[in-house]
């Protein structure tokens, strides 16, 4: 069978997310995690990207999660995911729920990130009503449902990091959020708050000298 090159599959559909706080959601999940995952010697995260797959009858097809982790592959940048290109399909999927996309998150991609492309792990959350948050790990060919631990947290065993639904500032926002954090609780920092952590360490270590680093 010919498959088709890179520049041949579909990149995008030119269609939003449905409302900023979704964008601004799926940042949030990604680059946190992806300072996290810059730690580590491979593995990729993105979002609002289409991952391309072959149906069990060989027509190619594909689907837009909102953010998909893949372990073991290479980094670097995609345009999209090709599952014949990279040799496996994500290991850890997240969509974000919309009263127009909720039905189809829940039932046919669901259907499909089970039996085509195997997804280990699957959750969803709906910015807007953080009440709906769930997840599934592939189990026999079927998707069990995650329990929620003593901390309202789904642990995502694929990446051994929980998620969270948090309550607070994100981009000047303040709203119930979902974020990664570890099993110890401590959540991973975005870019922002990272580059902060770093300049509140590097300021205790000049008080310390007995440096005051609002002189310098």
């Amino acid at each position: 069978m010919m498959l088709p090159a890179d520049d041949e599959l579909a990149c995008e559909d030119n269609i939003p997310m449905e409302t900023e706080q979704h964008k601004l959601q799926m940042e949030l999940l990604i680059d946190s995690l992806r300072l996290w995952l810059d730690k580590l010697p491979n593995g990729y995260v993105g979002g609002n990207m289409f991952v391309h797959y072959l149906t069990p009858s060989g027509h190619k097809a594909f689907k837009g999660p909102d953010v998909i982790v893949v372990l073991d592959v290479p980094k670097g940048l995609r345009d999209n995911w090709v599952v014949w290109k990279e040799g496996k399909g994500p290991d850890v999927v997240i969509e974000l729920l919309s009263k127009s996309t909720a039905n189809e998150d829940k039932k046919n991609k669901k259907e499909v990130y089970r039996n085509q492309l195997f997804v280990k792990e699957y959750f969803w959350f709906d910015p807007k009503k953080p009440v709906d948050f769930a997840g599934f790990v592939l189990q026999h060919g079927i998707y069990e449902p995650l329990p929620f631990d003593d901390r309202e947290r789904l642990i995502s065993q694929q990446l051994g990091l929980a998620l969270v639904p948090w309550k607070g500032f994100y981009k000047n926002a303040d709203t119930t959020w979902l974020r990664w954090e570890t099993l110890e609780g401590i959540l991973l920092p975005t870019p922002e708050e990272a580059s902060q952590q770093r300049a509140e360490r590097l300021a205790e270590k000049l008080h310390l000298l007995g440096i005051n680093p609002e002189k310098i």
